[in-house]
């Protein structure tokens, strides 16, 4: 193996890194920050950007719930930490759709900074929480796109045709239902504090809502699995899609017991987790089926 191959392929190799650490990262805010809501800590450091008016850590006699809010907001350095690498790395790649993605997902972190200061500034308002769970579900698909688009650039040419337009219907229905999961958690006991608003809405109304919508969810992904058999779609394809509707089914059933059970914090927490596997898994499913496979692209020179 010359130098310059041993080079692209430890370069592939670090991308990949990269990609799937942004992934994994993101996942990870998403359920700490779950955690610092279902355990009241939401203004455990009721100001920002520090965490008390003297100090930007807890002191004195502030207590977990400080610890929990804290530790959450050091995540940020660790996701500009990845943000920065994953962006230094798409730059030396030499390809400008990596780059593009690499400098959205990046902006996406002090994004996501303001959006947390403007939440404890706000009292934890739950409209603003909700974007910060939108964002980090966003990061998260793009850092899939980016996994993706290592192996598979953009055609020239995307796929048509009714399977296509029964993919995007699929992750149109996707992000409704997390949105108004959103909306769900925001009518509902979790607030983050005791002190917080909700939304106002019925949390019975919302919840049926948000039920219906997963079941347009589920019947449009098992509407494109047929489809992409019938069709003789390639068998990626066919296993992006089985997962996606896995992803699915599990977090359904979380939805219902934990509805049933009066929203015990560990079934919220794994539910949670399953809303960023369904937005990594939904992107996948329409990469694998607007996007027909592609050799990989040349090296600049």
């Amino acid at each position: 193996m010359d130098r310059l191959t041993y080079r692209l392929r430890h370069l592939d190799d670090w991308l990949r890194g990269w990609g799937w650490a942004t992934l994994v990262a993101n996942g990870v805010l998403v359920v700490t920050g779950g955690v610092v809501r279902l355990t009241g800590s939401g203004l455990g450091c009721p100001t920002w950007p520090r965490c008390t008016e003297e100090s930007f850590t807890p002191h004195g006699a502030y207590d977990v719930h400080s610890a929990i809010e804290f530790g959450n907001r050091l995540l940020t350095y660790v996701l500009t930490a990845v943000a920065i690498g994953t962006f230094v790395a798409a730059w030396q790649s030499g390809r400008r759709d990596l780059r593009l993605l690499a400098l959205v997902m990046g902006l996406g972190i002090p994004a996501q900074a303001v959006i947390g200061g403007i939440t404890v500034l706000t009292d934890l308002n739950p409209w603003v929480v909700s974007l910060h769970l939108l964002l980090s579900l966003a990061i998260m698909g793009l850092a899939v796109l980016f996994i993706q688009r290592l192996d598979r650039p953009a055609p020239a040419t995307p796929a048509r045709g009714a399977l296509v337009g029964l993919a995007w219907a699929t992750f149109a229905a996707a992000w409704a239902v997390l949105y108004v999961g959103t909306v769900v958690t925001g009518s509902g006991p979790h607030a983050g504090d005791a002190d917080s608003a909700r939304n106002g809405l019925s949390p019975l109304q919302m919840s049926q809502l948000h039920a219906d919508l997963v079941f347009l969810f589920v019947g449009l992904t098992i509407g494109l699995l047929l489809a992409a058999i019938a069709t003789g779609a390639p068998a990626a394809t066919r296993q992006a899609v089985l997962v996606l509707l896995v992803v699915e089914v599990a977090q359904g059933a979380i939805g219902f017991v934990q509805y049933f059970t009066d929203l015990p914090v560990v079934l919220v927490g794994f539910h949670m987790l399953g809303a960023a596997l369904t937005s990594a898994a939904v992107t996948w499913a329409l990469v694998q089926v607007r996007e027909p496979a592609a050799a990989a692209p040349g090296r600049p020179g």
